[in-house]
C-alpha cells in the first residue's frame, strides 16, 4: 500500500468543510484519478498528502508512515518521496529549463556531478532535450508543463501528485501530458491525478474516485465516472 486515507475530515475556519470522512487506499504502482468539480476538495486532498495541511480528524498513511506524526525536521525527507505538478507550472522565469530542474537538486545539496548526470536523463523522459537552454517565456504551455514534470521526477519520487495538470492546455497538449503521466506510471511510479476535465476522465480507463462537496461519492475500478 502506498497511501491510505482513514476517515479524513478537513474543516477550515470558521465552518467550511473541505473534506468529510473520506477513506480510500492507493496501491503501489497504481494510477488513480481524483475527479470532481471545482471546490469538491481535490486540491485539499493533495495538500494533505504533501503535509501542507493537517486533517481536522482522521489519519493519512504514506507507506505505513502516519503523515500527521512526521516532525518538521523529517518533513523535507517525506516530501522528497513525492513529486508535485501544478496547473500553473511554478517555473522560475529567470532560469532555463536545465536550471529549473537543476535547482530542485541544488536545494537538497546535490553536487555538480549528480546534477549533470540526472538532469539530461529526465529531460529525455519528457522529450525536452532540445529545449535545455530555453527560458520559460520561450516555451509553449505544453513544454512548460513537461519541464514541471521533469522537475517533479528529478528526485525519483515514489508518487507523483498532479493537480489539474492539463488545466491551461489545449486538447492536443493535454492529451500528450496524460500520455506522459501514463508512461511514468508504467515505469513504476504511483500517479495521483486530480482533474475536473470531463474529456480526461472519460479517456482514462483507470480507477477513479469522485469527490462531491467534500465527500467520496464513488470509487470506480475502471473509470466510467461522470461529473
Amino acid at each position: 500500500m502506498m497511501i491510505e486515507f482513514k476517515d479524513i475530515t478537513k474543516i477550515y475556519a470558521p465552518a467550511i468543510t473541505a473534506l468529510e470522512e473520506v477513506s480510500f487506499k492507493i496501491e503501489n504502482g497504481e494510477f488513480l484519478v481524483v475527479a470532481g468539480r471545482s471546490g469538491a476538495g481535490k486540491t485539499t486532498l493533495l495538500k494533505l498528502i504533501l503535509a501542507e495541511e493537517a486533517p481536522t480528524n482522521g489519519k493519512i498513511f504514506l507507506c505505513d508512515q502516519d503523515i500527521c506524526e512526521v516532525s518538521r525536521k523529517e518533513l523535507p525527507y517525506l516530501r522528497r518521496r513525492i513529486g508535485a505538478i501544478f496547473q500553473n507550472y511554478r517555473l522560475l522565469e529567470n532560469k532555463t529549463v536545465y536550471e529549473n530542474i537543476a535547482f530542485a537538486l541544488e536545494a537538497v545539496g546535490a553536487d555538480d556531478e549528480e546534477i549533470e548526470k540526472h538532469v539530461p536523463q529526465v529531460l529525455g523522459i519528457v522529450d525536452l532535450t532540445e529545449m535545455i537552454d530555453r527560458f520559460p517565456r520561450q516555451l509553449s504551455a505544453g513544454q512548460k508543463q513537461r519541464t514541471a514534470i521533469a522537475r517533479a521526477l528529478i528526485h525519483r519520487p515514489e508518487i507523483i501528485l498532479a493537480d489539474e495538470p492539463t488545466g491551461n492546455l489545449d486538447h492536443h497538449n493535454a492529451t500528450e501530458i496524460i500520455k506522459l503521466l501514463l508512461k511514468i506510471n508504467e515505469l513504476g511510479t504511483t500517479v495521483l491525478l486530480a482533474t475536473h476535465n470531463k474529456d480526461v476522465i472519460r479517456k482514462l480507463k483507470t480507477r477513479t474516485i469522485l469527490l462531491k462537496d467534500g465527500r467520496l461519492e464513488k470509487d470506480a475500478k475502471e473509470g466510467g465516472v461522470i461529473l
